[in-house]
C-alpha cells in the first residue's frame, strides 16, 4: 500500500490566512485518509513564526528558491516525515503559501482523466511478527464473511471466524451462513419455485396436455417448510466443514470491541473471553426494521417466514420493498389471501416502468394493493389467533399474519464501535468506509453493515475475496461496485443491470439517452389463455454519445438467468451495436434484447410479432 502525502502547514495561531489554508487541508485529510496527512505548526505571535521562519533559517533548509523568499502565513511543505526539522535524508518540496495551497487543493479534488484502478489503503501497520492471536477475526458467519475468511486463510493468514445468531424478536433462531442462507436469497427462491410450480399445475398443465383432475391439488406448508429448512442445516454443516478445511478457526460466539486490537467474546452460556488480532473484518450484516406502531411487536419479518410451524394463513406484507413484493409474491402464488400495504411507490430505486408493470402483474393475479397507508395499530382479536390493523387512513382489517418488509439497520449497536472511535450511521448503523477500510485502519467492513454497498449476497462475497487478497495476497486490485446485476423474483421476474431510465436521464441528460424496447408474450405462456394476457419486457438504455449500454432491463420468466451474461457483457462496455450484431438463441425470451429496434422517441409500437 503507499503512504498518504505528508503537507506540512506553519503560520502563526491568528493569522486567518494561516486558518484558512488548515481548515481546507485538514477537511482534504478526513475525506481522503488513504492520500493525505496534514501536520499543523501554529506559533502563538507573529514574532515567534517569523524567528524560527526567517531568523531561524528555516525556509533555507528547503532547496527551492521560491521557499528562501516566503516570509508570509502560512508556509507549506510537503515532507516523507512528520518531523518540524528536517533532515538532510527527507525527500521535501515546498508548496507555497496560502494562494498555492488553495490552488493545490482545487487540483487535488478535480477528476483526473481516468479513474484509478488501484487501491490505494491507509498503512494498517499491520506486520507479520506480531504478537496477536489471529492475523485476521472476522465478525460475522454470512456469504461475504465466510468467503473473506477462507481466502484470507488460502493466502496463509491465521484466521478466526464468529459467527453468533441473536434470534429475532420472534424467536427465530439459525445457523451458520448468514441471511442469505437461512432467511434470505436460499429459502426465498425455493418458496418462490413452489409458487411457480403450483401455477404451472393450475395455469399451464390443461393447455399443454397434461391433466390434473382428480389430483389433490393442495399445498402442503410444513411438507415444503421442512424440506428447505433441512436443505438449509445441509448448507450449515458444510459451511462448518468448509472452515475446518481452510483451517479457519470457527468461534460461535459474539464479539464486542475493547480496543483496536482486542474483542471480548460471550458464548450462549454468557461466558466472556478475550481474543486479538492484527486486522478485523466486520460482517455482521444486518437485520429487518421493526415496524413502529402500537402493537408494532405482533408482527412477523422475513427472518421468521421461512420457519413458520404453520400456513401463514391470510397475510399482510408492510412495505414496497423487494423484500415485501418477493413474499408477498410467493404466499399468494402458494394460494393465500395476501395484502400489500404501501406508503409511497413500489420499488424505490428500481427502474418506475418496470417497477409498475410488477405490481400490475400481481394484482391481476389476485393479490391486494392497499395504498398511500401505513399500519397505526396492530391488536389480538379472536382469542388471540388473528390481528386486526388499524391503518392510517381510518379503515381497519383482520389478518392472520402480518409481514413487516419496510428495510434493513445494520447489526452494530452491540459491536462496540465507540471503543475504536469508529461513527456508524445512526440511521442505519452502517459503517462509513473507503475501499472497505473503516476510521480504524485495522478495522474493515464488508457486506451490508458498509455504508453505500449493494445489498446483494454476491457483492458482499466479492468485496470479502478482493479485500482478503489485497490485507494478505499483495493485491492492489479494489472491488468494482459498479454494473451490478440483480433480480427481483416476484410473480413475473424482474432482471436488472446498470442505470434505471430514470437515472440515466438524470445522468446523461434525457436528449442524450437512446430507450430501445419490446414488450413480449414468452413463448412459454403463449398456450394458457390467463398467462397470453400478460407480456414480459425487454428494455436497453443507450449512451447516444458513445454507442454504450448503460441499463438494461427485463421482465418475464427466469430473468436472473436471462441478465447475468449480459451483465458481464455490460461490464466490458457492451455497446447497442455489438449487441444488435449478437446472434440470438431461439426461440428465448433473452433473445428479444438482440432484435431490439424500436426507440421510445420514435412513437412506434414497442410490441413485438411474429417468430
Amino acid at each position: 500500500m503507499s503512504s498518504p502525502k505528508i503537507l506540512h502547514v506553519a503560520g502563526w495561531g491568528t493569522c486567518s490566512f494561516y486558518h484558512r489554508a488548515t481548515k481546507v487541508l485538514t477537511s482534504l485529510a478526513v475525506l481522503f485518509p488513504s492520500q493525505l496527512r496534514v501536520i499543523e505548526h501554529e506559533f502563538g505571535t507573529r514574532n515567534e513564526y517569523r524567528a524560527w521562519l526567517v531568523d531561524g533559517g528555516f525556509r533555507k533548509t528547503l532547496s527551492n528558491e521560491k521557499a528562501h523568499n516566503h516570509n508570509s502565513s502560512p508556509f507549506v511543505w510537503f515532507s516523507d516525515s512528520e518531523d518540524r526539522e528536517i533532515s538532510p535524508s527527507n525527500e521535501v518540496s515546498f508548496l507555497g503559501g496560502h494562494d498555492d495551497t488553495l490552488k493545490w487543493c482545487r487540483e487535488f479534488c478535480s477528476p483526473s482523466a481516468s479513474a484509478s484502478d488501484v487501491a490505494e489503503m491507509v498503512n494498517d501497520g499491520y506486520s507479520k511478527d506480531h504478537d496477536y492471536d489471529y492475523d485476521l477475526v472476522v465478525i460475522g458467519g454470512g456469504s461475504g464473511g465466510l468467503a473473506a475468511s477462507k481466502e484470507a486463510a488460502s493466502l496463509g493468514a491465521k484466521v478466526a471466524a464468529l459467527d453468533f445468531v441473536k434470534p429475532s424478536p420472534a424467536g427465530t433462531a439459525w445457523g451458520l451462513g448468514g441471511t442469505c442462507v437461512n432467511v434470505g436469497c436460499i429459502p426465498k427462491k425455493l418458496m418462490h419455485s413452489a409458487a411457480l410450480i403450483r401455477e404451472t399445475i393450475h395455469a399451464d398443465a390443461g393447455a399443454f396436455g397434461t391433466s390434473v383432475e382428480g389430483q389433490d391439488k393442495e399445498h402442503s406448508w410444513e411438507t415444503m417448510r421442512d424440506n428447505i429448512q433441512n436443505h438449509i442445516r445441509g448448507l450449515n454443516f458444510k459451511y462448518r466443514v468448509n472452515l475446518r478445511e481452510k483451517n479457519v478457526t470457527y468461534l460461535n460466539k459474539l464479539g464486542k470491541f475493547k480496543d483496536a486490537h482486542t474483542l471480548e467474546l460471550t458464548d450462549k452460556k454468557g461466558r466472556k473471553s478475550e481474543v486479538t488480532a492484527s486486522r478485523f473484518i466486520v460482517a455482521v450484516g444486518g437485520r429487518p426494521t421493526a415496524l413502529d406502531c402500537e402493537g408494532g411487536d405482533l408482527a412477523i419479518s422475513s427472518d421468521d417466514v421461512f420457519a413458520l410451524p404453520k400456513n401463514p394463513g391470510k397475510t399482510l406484507c408492510v412495505g414496497a420493498s423487494y423484500i415485501s413484493l418477493e413474499c408477498a409474491g410467493f404466499l399468494g402464488g402458494l394460494g393465500l389471501d395476501v395484502t400489500i400495504a404501501v406508503r409511497s411507490i413500489l420499488l424505490r430505486g428500481f427502474d418506475r416502468e418496470c417497477a409498475d408493470l410488477i405490481g400490475e402483474y400481481m394484482a391481476s393475479q389476485g393479490i391486494k394493493f392497499k395504498e398511500q397507508v401505513v399500519p397505526k395499530k396492530l391488536e389480538k382479536v379472536d382469542g388471540g389467533d388473528k390481528i386486526n390493523v388499524t391503518f392510517s387512513d381510518g379503515s381497519q382489517e383482520t389478518f392472520d399474519t402480518v409481514l413487516v418488509a419496510i428495510g434493513r439497520s445494520a447489526d452494530t449497536e452491540k459491536l462496540g464501535l465507540d471503543n475504536v472511535k469508529i461513527s456508524p450511521n445512526p440511521r442505519n448503523g452502517k459503517i462509513p468506509t473507503k475501499l472497505e477500510q473503516t476510521s480504524c485502519p485495522n478495522i474493515y467492513a464488508i457486506g451490508d453493515v458498509m455504508e453505500g454497498c449493494p445489498e446483494l449476497t454476491p457483492v458482499a462475497i466479492g468485496a470479502g475475496i478482493s479485500l482478503s487478497r489485497r490485507l494478505f495476497g499483495g493485491s492492489t486490485e479494489p472491488m468494482d461496485y459498479k454494473n451490478i446485476c440483480t433480480t427481483v423474483f416476484t410473480p413475473i421476474e424482474y432482471g436488472t443491470v446498470g442505470y434505471s431510465e430514470e437515472d440515466a436521464y438524470e445522468t446523461f441528460g434525457k436528449d442524450n439517452v437512446e430507450v430501445y424496447h419490446k414488450s413480449f408474450i414468452p413463448l412459454e405462456w403463449s398456450l394458457s389463455g390467463d398467462r397470453a394476457k400478460h407480456q414480459g419486457l425487454a428494455k436497453v438504455l443507450v449512451d447516444k454519445a458513445t454507442d454504450a449500454i448503460i441499463g438494461m432491463h427485463f421482465l418475464g420468466p427466469n430473468a436472473g438467468e436471462v441478465m447475468q451474461g449480459y451483465g458481464s457483457a455490460i461490464k466490458k462496455k457492451l455497446t447497442f451495436k455489438e449487441l444488435s450484431d449478437t446472434v440470438g438463441i431461439h426461440p428465448t425470451s433473452a433473445e428479444e434484447f438482440v432484435t431490439l429496434t424500436v426507440t421510445k422517441s420514435s412513437g412506434e409500437d414497442a410490441a413485438a410479432g411474429g417468430c
